[in-house]
């Protein structure tokens, strides 16, 4: 009796997509492009434009999880806390922001924060924020 034989396991391959952030990721990524340097957005700020209001942590989420090449290219260092402040849990990177900030000319009080009424960004255009809308 001829015996079966069993078809070979294929090599597991890593497709670039898989390496690929989440799309709402994505989303965050390229509305934290559109702010320029100089300026700054609250995390809630980056949320409501991505019609996500309560989303502030889920941004902070994703550019927590920048990595390369994506760290190179999304500014990470213009969102900042609605209270003004750098807002990174440990006190090295709120440092790096803060530094890379003060270097694209954003100024800080004595108490470190920034002052939002002269720094913020207005957001986008509204016909970029209504395309985007199409993509979520």
């Amino acid at each position: 009796m001829p015996t079966r034989s069993r078809p070979k396991p294929r090599a597991s391959r890593v497709d670039d997509d898989d390496r690929r952030p989440p799309p709402f990721y994505r989303l965050v990524y390229r509305v934290v492009r559109k702010v320029p340097r100089g300026k700054v957005a609250t995390y809630g700020q980056v949320a409501a434009i991505l019609s996500q209001p309560r989303g502030a942590r889920a941004v902070g989420m994703a550019l927590g999880a920048l990595r390369p090449p994506n760290l190179d290219t999304v500014p990470w260092q213009r969102i900042i806390a609605s209270t003004g402040r750098c807002s990174h849990r440990d006190g090295f990177w709120a440092s790096v922001q803060r530094d890379l900030l003060e270097r694209e000319g954003v100024r800080f009080d004595r108490r470190g924060h920034v002052d939002l009424k002269r720094a913020r960004w207005p957001g986008p255009r509204q016909e970029w924020v209504t395309r985007l809308r199409g993509i979520i």
